[in-house]
C-alpha cells in the first residue's frame, strides 16, 4: 500500500510540472510560452518587462545579493511577506500599504519583514523605469531571488497580470509548507504547544518529548526565535518532511499535515524523494501562487504605485 501511494504522488508532481530550473546554477530564461502556461487571453508575460524595463530582474537581484548578504534571515522573511500578501486578498502588495486600517497594521503582520527592502527596491526601479513596474511584480521578484540564492528553485514569474484565480490544492499546501525548512519562528507562537497545550498546562503530545525539551531550552522568553527545520536550517532541502515524520514540526500547523488523512501521504512521500523533486515542485507551486488574485491597469482598479507603502490617490 505504501508503495502505491508513493507512485501516486510521483504521478501528481510529474503531470503537474513545467519547466523551471532548480537552485544551484544560474538561471537561464526559457523561450516566452505564455499562451499554453497562463491562458487568459494571454494577457500574462514572463517577458513583460523585456522592452519596458530590461534591466528588471538585474535591479531585483542585485539589490536582494545586497540585503541578503548583510541578513541572511531576510530570505525566508520574503517567503513569508509574499504568502500573507497571496493569503489575504490576493497577490496586489496590498501587505505593503502602510495606513490606518491596512493589512500591514493588522496584528498578524507585526512580524513580518522585508518592507525596507521593497522600498529600496522600487526607488531603484523607478529611476531606470519610472512608473512601469509595479509593487506586486517587485516583491514577487525578489521572494524569487531571495529564495534562489538560498538554493531554492528558480520559478517562472508572469508579468503585467490581470485579476485571477489559479486554484491551489492539496500538493500546493503540502509543498508551500515546505518553505519552513528555512526561517525561523518567534518563540511567543510556539509557547502554548510548549507550556499550556488546549488549557491542559501540559505540552501538546504530538512533539517529540527530546525535542520538546529542545524548544523549551531555546524558547525560554517569547521573543526569542528558533529555526522551523533545526536540522539543516539555512538549506533548502526536504528536510522539513523527514522531521513532521519524527514528530519534529515547530508549528501547529506544521504538525496538522501528519494528522490529517488528506495531507499526511504526501508528507510521506517527500522524504522518499530527491531533494531535487522537492525543489522542482516547489517552483510549480510558487508560479501558481503569484498568480493569484493579482490585478493590473487592465481591471480598472490597479495602479502603479509610486512609492509601495502609499497608493496614488490617497491622501495622506
Amino acid at each position: 500500500m505504501k508503495l502505491t501511494v508513493v507512485s501516486a504522488v510521483i504521478l501528481v508532481v510529474v503531470f503537474v510540472a513545467w519547466p523551471v530550473s532548480a537552485g544551484g546554477s544560474g538561471h537561464e530564461e526559457e523561450e516566452d510560452d505564455t499562451k499554453s502556461w497562463f491562458p487568459l487571453d494571454n494577457l500574462l508575460s514572463l517577458n513583460y518587462y523585456d522592452k519596458s524595463c530590461p534591466n528588471f530582474e538585474k535591479i531585483v537581484d542585485t539589490k536582494v545579493r545586497q540585503w541578503t548578504k548583510s541578513d541572511p534571515s531576510l530570505g525566508p522573511a520574503l517567503l513569508r511577506l509574499l504568502f500573507h500578501d497571496c493569503g489575504v486578498t490576493g497577490c496586489d502588495a496590498s501587505v505593503l500599504l502602510d495606513h490606518e486600517g491596512s493589512e500591514r497594521k493588522s496584528p498578524a503582520s507585526k512580524t513580518l519583514r522585508g518592507f525596507e527592502l521593497i522600498d529600496d527596491i522600487k526607488s531603484e526601479m523607478e529611476k531606470s523605469c519610472p512608473k512601469l513596474v509595479s509593487c506586486a511584480d517587485i516583491l514577487a521578484a525578489a521572494t524569487r531571488s531571495a529564495t534562489y540564492q538560498l538554493g531554492g528553485p528558480y520559478w517562472p514569474n508572469a508579468y503585467g497580470r490581470q485579476a485571477a484565480s489559479y486554484g491551489l490544492n492539496v500538493l500546493d499546501l503540502v509543498i508551500l509548507s515546505g518553505a519552513h525548512t528555512i526561517g525561523k519562528a518567534y518563540c511567543g507562537t510556539i509557547q502554548s504547544r510548549l507550556y499550556n497545550f488546549n488549557a491542559t498546562h501540559g505540552t501538546d503530545p504530538s512533539i517529540d518529548p527530546k525535542f520538546a525539551d529542545y524548544l523549551r531550552r531555546k524558547c525560554r522568553w517569547a521573543a526569542e526565535t528558533v529555526y522551523l527545520d533545526v536540522e539543516t536550517p539555512v538549506v533548502f532541502d526536504n528536510q522539513y518532511y523527514i522531521n513532521l515524520q519524527k514528530n519534529m514540526g515547530v508549528l501547529t500547523t506544521d504538525q496538522e499535515l501528519v494528522k490529517d488523512p488528506r495531507t499526511a501521504p504526501l508528507v510521506q512521500a517527500f522524504p522518499e524523494q530527491p531533494a531535487q523533486m522537492f525543489r522542482h515542485q516547489f517552483a510549480v507551486s510558487m508560479a501558481k501562487l503569484v498568480n493569484v488574485g493579482v490585478i493590473t491597469a487592465e481591471d480598472r482598479i490597479g495602479e502603479i504605485r509610486r512609492v509601495c507603502s502609499k497608493s496614488n490617490s490617497r491622501p495622506y
